[in-house]
């Protein structure tokens, strides 16, 4: 597994792990490896307790660095959420008295991602695949067989340490879990405020999967803001560290995460459509967190989504099964074929709107997929726009390198 080129500071934090020789020591009985996902080893009194282990291809790496900070037998394993970058290296780590932890939806959740893998593995690869690299294809996740499941909250007592594990959904999953020391005052939270801390959560991502709620996100959010930790451990990058610090964090998430839903409601009264929404959108400065993973705008369809539901009350054909793409060829006819469409397409890029030239290439190259003069204006506005985009949410810049290559690639034969 190899990064492929430099990118977003999504990508950077995904792959912080290549180099890494050593566990980092997060406090004295907490270590740390990076990886596709962080693996956190814990240590008490009578025993050890990992919070995720990390990838699917990593498990012998994880173990190696963790290994000279174990204390005993590992009494348990806490997967923080049902995607395999959590719980991929579990065979390495599980030993025969080890208890698996996870929420009560992570099995089902497990079965629907990995059983609609012919789905979402290639969507996963066009945004993915030139970030993360493997020698062949990537290895069938373990089958997770839960010990304990947690409906909303539990606790146990080891070692001397205390664990109160949290139920809160919909930061990426439904089935996330925040971990709890109240003694020690740290959290590990996952990938409940996505990768990059401090940045838009995306509520329902490109590549697919379960929709996210944005009022059950924000409770989440709330349930941990109220805890008080002085260390804030994410699924990604370093610890957050300082009570106060961490407050100020959660409560500027909280206030711009809510300032959207309530700018996306408002819009929805007025009789605005999503995207007019989603081009006006601009919160304001004073709460403005990142778009390394989610983007504003994304946040704005997929609240409207939320609430509206698929059908926006804009054309009778939403109702039914022909899209849109049916009708391309004759458009192409009547505007004196693809070439021509191309042409417009063209104008629309040196007028500086590389979407409204896409609209136009897409129905160029649904009439005729060979279309090279349609082909050439795809690829001048997907430039555009990533260099609009500044190549700073990994998404956006993915799809977009990934269409760019794609062309690329047609063109060439």
């Amino acid at each position: 597994m190899s990064a492929a080129q430099k990118g977003p500071h999504l990508a950077s934090l995904v792959m912080a792990g290549e180099k890494q020789t050593e566990a980092v020591a997060v406090t004295d009985f907490i270590y740390m490896v990076h990886d596709i996902s962080n693996a956190y080893l814990v240590t008490t009194a009578d025993g050890d307790v990992m919070v995720n282990t990390g990838f699917l291809t990593t498990g012998a790496r994880n173990k190696a660095m963790l290994a000279p900070h174990r204390t005993g037998p590992l009494r348990a394993i806490i997967f923080t959420q049902s995607h395999a970058d959590h719980y991929g290296s579990m065979d390495s780590f599980k030993e025969p008295d080890t208890k698996i932890i996870v929420q009560a939806n992570f099995v089902d959740n497990m079965h629907d991602m990995n059983g609609l893998q012919p789905y979402f593995g290639p969507r996963t690869k066009k945004l993915w695949g030139t970030t993360v690299k493997f020698d062949g294809p990537p290895p069938r996740p373990p089958e997770v067989v839960p010990d304990i499941v947690v409906d909303k909250d539990y606790s146990f007592e080891q070692g001397g340490r205390r664990f109160e594990l949290i139920w809160t959904p919909d930061g990426e999953t439904t089935d996330s879990l925040a971990v709890w020391m109240p003694k020690e005052k740290v959290v590990f939270t996952g990938n409940l405020f996505g990768p990059v801390f401090l940045s838009m959560p995306f509520l329902n991502t490109l590549r697919g999967d379960k929709p996210r709620l944005v009022r059950t996100y924000l409770k989440s959010l709330d349930r941990v803001r109220q805890l008080g930790a002085e260390i804030l451990i994410t699924g990604h990058g370093a610890p957050i560290v300082g009570a106060e610090r961490i407050r100020a964090d959660l409560d500027k998430m909280h206030a711009a995460v809510s300032w959207i839903r309530e700018y996306t409601h408002a819009g929805m009264k007025a009789g605005k459509d999503v995207h007019e929404l989603m081009r006006d959108v601009k919160v304001p400065e004073e709460i403005a967190i990142g778009e390394f993973h989610g983007k504003v705008a994304w946040a704005v369809r997929s609240i409207w989504d939320e609430y509206s539901g698929w059908f926006h009350y804009d054309s009778t054909t939403s109702l039914y099964g022909v899209p849109r793409s049916s009708v391309s060829a004759d458009l192409a006819e009547l505007a004196g074929g693809v070439d021509a469409i191309a042409a417009r397409a063209q104008l629309k890029v040196e007028q500086d709107k590389p979407l409204e030239a896409l609209h136009l290439t897409d129905i160029a190259l649904s009439a005729d997929p060979d279309c090279v003069s349609a082909l050439q204006v795809k690829k001048d506005a997907s430039a555009r726009l990533l260099e609009l985009s500044g190549s700073s949410n990994l998404s956006e810049t993915m799809w977009l390198r990934s269409e760019i290559r794609i062309i690329d690639e047609k063109l060439a034969g």
